[in-house]
Parts: C-alpha cells; sequence; structure tokens
C-alpha cells in the first residue's frame, strides 16, 4: 500500500469515538451562544489560503472541534497521504495508478521520473504545443480551409472532458477573447450539436474534440455528426476535416483514421483522471479563449493550493480542515448533501463542476482493501449563483426539517456592470450566511411587533452551519485556486474515509450496458431480447414501436 491503509473502519478509532462524544455536546448549544462564549473566535477559524479568505466561524465547531478532527486525520494518516499523493505514489490503488493532477500545475514533488514518464517534462511540452496552436489562432494566422480566420470555438467532450472547459470558460468570460464564440456540446442528444449547427458557419468553426481513449461513445458520436457538417458544406477541400478538428486524445491512431492531423493531438496522461483534467490539455478551449498568459496564472492559482496543502500545519490548512468539515457534518451529524452558493453569475455551473468532482470521487461504498464501509461517505453537492437560488430553495435551509451545510462563495469586486449593484450582491449574500446561523427567536420577533400566533411561522431555527469563501475579484488565478481547494478537500475525504478517491467503476458499468443496448434498438429485424429483464425488454420493444422497427 502507498500510505498506511487497513481494512480497519475509522468508527472503531479512539479519535472516531472522541467526535462523537463531541457531537452530542455541540448539539446542545448553538451558534450565538458559541460567538458569545468565544471572543476570539476568529482568530482560529479565518484562515489565508493563497488568494482565498476562509472564514469558517459559523460552522457547528469549538475550537477543540478542529483539533479533534485533525487528531482524526493524523490516525489515518492524512500527512502521508499527501506525500504519497504529490510524488506519484500508486494512490489509485484499484487502477495501480499514481495521482498526479497537481503535476499539471508544478504542485507535486517529482524527484525523477514517474512509471517511466519524465512528467514534468512531458507536461511542458503540451503546454508549449497548446500555446503555439492558440496563438496561431488567435492571431488569425491558422484559418479554416477557405482561409477565413475561426470565429467559433466548438468544444465536444463529456464528464470531465466537459464539465471543466464549460464552466472555466464561462467564468472568465471577462478575460476572454470576445471575438470568438465559445460552444459546447457533451449531449448525445441529437439537439445538442444540431443547435450548434443553427449557429455556427462551417467555414469560421474550428471543433476540438476532447476524449483520452477518442472512443468514448457520446464524444464520438457528436464528433461525426460535425465532420459530416464539415464535409457537407466544405467536401470539395480535401483539408476540410484536418483544418477544422483538432484532439485532445492519447489515441494517435484513432485520431489520425478520424482525419485530423496527429500534430494537432495533444495528449495527457492516465495519472490525470477526467474530473481532475481541466488544467491539462482538457483546458486546450480554456486556453483559445483567455490565452497563453492567462492560462499559466489559472494554473499558478492551483500551484498555490498545492503548496499551501503541501506546506502548511494540518490544523491551518484551509482545504484539509474544509475536508474535515466534510467529514463532521456527514459522520456526525448525519447530513446527507452539501450546497455550494456562489454569488457570481460567472460561476452559474460551478456547482455542476463540484458535483463530478466530488460526488465521482467519493461516491464509494467500498474501502481501498476491499471491505464495506460502515458509514456515511459522499454527500450531494448542489447549489445555484446567489441571489437566484435565495427566490428558489433557501427556505428550506432556513425553515426545513433538515441540516444542509453550505459553502458561500463571495467577491468583493464585480466582473462588470454597475458597481454599486456589487454592494447589493455581497450584502445578500453575506445576510444569508447571518440569518442561517443566528436566525431569530421569539424576543426579536415581539419587538418588531409580530403577532404571538404568526411568530412560529416566522421562526427562524439558525444554527444552519456555513463556510464563507472571500477573494478579491474572479480571476483566473482565483479560480484555479478555487478549484484546487475543492480538490484536496475532496482529497482529504477520502483519506478519512478510507476509499480511492480516484476510480469511477460505477460510471464503467453504466457505459458498457448502454454498448450492449445500442443494437438491441437498432437491428433491422426483431432482436433477441432474451438476456434481459423483462422491465427492459418492454421498454426496447415500445421504444423500437415508438420508431417504427420491428419488435
Amino acid at each position: 500500500m502507498p500510505y498506511p491503509v487497513t481494512g480497519v473502519s475509522p468508527k472503531q478509532l479512539p479519535e472516531w469515538a472522541a467526535l462523537t462524544q463531541h457531537a452530542k455536546e455541540i448539539k446542545q448549544t448553538d451558534l450565538r451562544r458559541l460567538f458569545a462564549e468565544d471572543t476570539r473566535r476568529l482568530n482560529w477559524s479565518s484562515i489565508e489560503v493563497g488568494p482565498l479568505h476562509l472564514d469558517l466561524s459559523k460552522n457547528l465547531i469549538r475550537k477543540e472541534t478542529l483539533g479533534l478532527l485533525v487528531e482524526l486525520a493524523r490516525a489515518r494518516f492524512l500527512p502521508d497521504a499527501i506525500v504519497a499523493m504529490l510524488t506519484g505514489e500508486h494512490i489509485n490503488v484499484s487502477e495501480d495508478r499514481a495521482v498526479l493532477h497537481a503535476a499539471l500545475r508544478r504542485g507535486a514533488t517529482l524527484s525523477g521520473p514517474i512509471d517511466g514518464v519524465n512528467v514534468g517534462q512531458e507536461v511542458e511540452d503540451v503546454l508549449g504545443r497548446m500555446e503555439r496552436l492558440s496563438r496561431a489562432i488567435r492571431s488569425n494566422e491558422r484559418r479554416g480551409c477557405t482561409g477565413k480566420p475561426f470565429s467559433a470555438i466548438v468544444n465536444i467532450g463529456i464528464g470531465g472532458s466537459d464539465l471543466g472547459p464549460e464552466m472555466v470558460t464561462r467564468a472568465l468570460y471577462d478575460f476572454s477573447d470576445k471575438g470568438r464564440r465559445m460552444h459546447f456540446v457533451s449531449n448525445i442528444d441529437p439537439t445538442a450539436i444540431g443547435d450548434i449547427f443553427e449557429v455556427c458557419d462551417p467555414e469560421t468553426t474550428l471543433f476540438v474534440v476532447v476524449s483520452k481513449t477518442f472512443g468514448t461513445l457520446e464524444t464520438l458520436t457528436n464528433a461525426k455528426a460535425a465532420r459530416q457538417w464539415i464535409l457537407a458544406s466544405l467536401g470539395d477541400h480535401a483539408d476540410a476535416v484536418e483544418k477544422h478538428f483538432v484532439a485532445v486524445s492519447t489515441n494517435a491512431k484513432l485520431v489520425s483514421d478520424f482525419g485530423i492531423d496527429p500534430e494537432n493531438m495533444f495528449g495527457f496522461w492516465d495519472f490525470i483522471g477526467g474530473r481532475y483534467s481541466v488544467d491539462s490539455a482538457v483546458g486546450l478551449a480554456i486556453m483559445l479563449a483567455i490565452g497563453p498568459e492567462r492560462f499559466r496564472s489559472f494554473l499558478g492559482g492551483f500551484a498555490a493550493i498545492d503548496a499551501h496543502l503541501r506546506e502548511t500545519p494540518l490544523d491551518e490548512n484551509g482545504p484539509v480542515l474544509l475536508g474535515l468539515l466534510s467529514v463532521w457534518y456527514r459522520n456526525f451529524f448525519g447530513t446527507q448533501s452539501q450546497a455550494v452558493l456562489p454569488y457570481s453569475e460567472r460561476l452559474a455551473r460551478f456547482p455542476a463542476y463540484l458535483q463530478q468532482l466530488t460526488m465521482e470521487s467519493n461516491g464509494k461504498s467500498v474501502r481501498i482493501d476491499g471491505s464495506t464501509v460502515d458509514y456515511g461517505t459522499g454527500a450531494v453537492y448542489w447549489g445555484e449563483p446567489g441571489t437566484d437560488g435565495q427566490h428558489a430553495f433557501y427556505q428550506l435551509l432556513h425553515q426545513g426539517t433538515i441540516l444542509i451545510p453550505a459553502d458561500f462563495v463571495l467577491f468583493a469586486e464585480p466582473l462588470g456592470g454597475p458597481d454599486a449593484q456589487q454592494d447589493l450582491l455581497f450584502a445578500n449574500g453575506l445576510a444569508q450566511t447571518r440569518a442561517l446561523a443566528f436566525g431569530r427567536n421569539d424576543a426579536e420577533l415581539e419587538a418588531l411587533g409580530v403577532p404571538e400566533y404568526l411568530r412560529p411561522a416566522r421562526r427562524m431555527p439558525g444554527n444552519r452551519p456555513t463556510t464563507t469563501i472571500l477573494a478579491q475579484r474572479l480571476t483566473p488565478e482565483v479560480l484555479g485556486s478555487l478549484i484546487a481547494l475543492y480538490e484536496h478537500s475532496v482529497f482529504t475525504q477520502g483519506v478519512i474515509w478510507g476509499i480511492d478517491s480516484f476510480d469511477q467503476w460505477g460510471v464503467e458499468l453504466g457505459k458498457e450496458l448502454a454498448s450492449e443496448l445500442v443494437p438491441m434498438l437498432t437491428s433491422a429485424g426483431a432482436p433477441d431480447l432474451g438476456a434481459f429483464d423483462a422491465s427492459t425488454v418492454d421498454l426496447v420493444s415500445r421504444y423500437r414501436h415508438m420508431r417504427g422497427r420491428p419488435s
């Protein structure tokens, strides 16, 4: 094993027992009392993490709580696990792989080749090739087959090959080249790629096809449709596909068979999982949008958090404490979901991005050694940008019957628009954290003149935990730091739970079963459905009937 991993459940540890007892004490108090009894609360609950400020004070914790959580982290060998990850040990046990997304931004501490690969040099080589292509396209040096510059870039991918590039490109729109429209296609629904064809001109459209194996069903289906569209319009040009497509992949043969020059193929590695790949060649569309220099700043934001993780003691380590708080609520308060609420329209896709990062990583029910867990693991992550969410689901956060911890992401400066509105936006976010923490009691309602019979409905219990993440402005560096903060929080949770946060076998099963079903749906004659369950047989037959095929 890469660091001390056993089949021992963390529930069997004395540190877990101490936290269980401590949680009973915390549940007997509330945030009003916690603030009143500790006038120095902000001294230990405010943390600077690169360009980010974390305020943990409105969580259901005392200073002692963090100490107990850190003791649990040490008992689960978290410091050793951090070193193992950053030095390229095979901590992805089920696939026997290193986990080196930190190497993409110089955050790893490698002393030599990993599995025969000079990782640092190869990363730099790919970045250099990405930069050359990006400059050629952004300067209009590289053009389409009819000589026109590209006015639209279409990223075709799915999962990490779509969520990351789309989220970041949208978030950093204010730093992008406004002369080129960025589009993202992931869904195999034919309307998704069809909508692109309606708004783009084939002469001025470049497709970036992102698939490590160049065999992902959804991605290749959409890519083939795009190739057909290009050939239908520009097929009299022999180099139409070559000029209008580039690939992010490792399969040179399939890329070449598709018609893309392997010189326009940008690779990444098995030690980079899809949900951790946005800062690899998978981010090519991002670089095309914001340019190489800003992409380097983006990587610098990641690297700042990597350094913080590596160098900062656990009790002051921002991503570690964020992860430990997730464990605290999931395992000692029984929470099942976590809200992430960015007060920035540009971060509208950030909660969706975190859904994959967190739920694909820690949605596991067996430990690294194959034994079954006997405690809760990954929570459901969700959210919407403020202030829209305030008029949708905040009612449940305030007065619902379930406890949902929430992370608020706030910024001091706007990226554009009326400056005064930023004050209003920030006030709303800050007010929500106060209302969730402290609520409104009967005495306050009485002072406001609320009739007694209305007070139960208007009473706000408070004691709803929030973490506030504050930054000056949403820049490439800040966004990189924000993503890395959550990456390492997810890793921390996985180490405590003893699970492999870097495989995703549940995803693979769905892909396999879909491949089995496609011939059953499309065959010219009635298929043999004897191997399937009754429900599947019935639904396949109904589908074939609706499509006018014999069943």
